[in-house]
């Protein structure tokens, strides 16, 4: 169909403060050696999708992330700051258990998705869900009849399942966010569905020990 877009949907790799339950948000982390072995692992599972155009959030872990596959597909990754993780406010640079021994009421609002709620500084999670799923819809719309790679953040594709999943966002996540997981996507003007949710299968070995 001439019309239907294929998204392979990618989170970036993986960085330290992944590691250690570190919110990210949009400070600016880069991959560390495990996420930069992901990232070239992506680009070797990748290389035979028959992708036509990469777009990834502006952030350094997601360019990385991008930078192999295209290098190896002879293309250039374009960024698109839609495609940023959710702004968490005072919660970035925090680690889980940090925010639960701080702020255990925000922690709580946190934890049950409370829709009126964003950390201090932070973005509201309907807000975040109305960027991330317009900025995969004008992409795929950009590219009717293709196949795209999109870098972004575990946020983003959360909002990306639930889109394709018809899936409140008050409804607690049973789905998996893995670092460099594969995750595809259809998209027609109808909306998006889901074809496949974190494949992981290019991992598999993990990372060669460090020197």
């Amino acid at each position: 169909m001439h019309n239907l877009t294929r998204i392979v949907l990618l989170r970036h790799g993986q960085t330290a403060w992944n590691a250690e339950k570190r919110i990210q948000g949009q400070l600016d982390i880069p991959l560390d050696d495990t996420g930069l072995w992901q990232a070239e692992r992506l680009a070797r599972a990748l290389e035979g999708e028959g992708i036509e155009a990469i777009y990834c959030s502006d952030l350094l872990r997601a360019r990385q992330t991008a930078a192999p596959l295209a290098a190896r597909l002879f293309l250039v990754a374009k960024t698109d700051a839609a495609l940023r993780e959710r702004a968490f406010g005072r919660f970035e640079g925090q680690t889980y258990s940090d925010i639960e021994a701080r702020w255990p009421e925000e922690a709580l609002r946190w934890r049950r998705r409370e829709l009126d709620f964003a950390p201090g500084g932070g973005e509201l999670l309907p807000l975040f869900y109305e960027r991330s799923v317009q900025a995969l819809q004008a992409l795929a719309a950009r590219h009717q009849g293709q196949t795209l790679a999109v870098v972004a953040h575990g946020g983003v594709l959360d909002c990306a399942y639930r889109a394709a999943a018809r899936i409140e966002l008050l409804a607690p996540r049973s789905w998996q966010l893995d670092n460099a997981t594969i995750n595809r996507l259809l998209w027609t003007p109808e909306g998006f569905s889901l074809v496949g949710w974190n494949d992981a299968g290019h991992l598999d070995g993990g990372p060669p020990p460090p020197h």
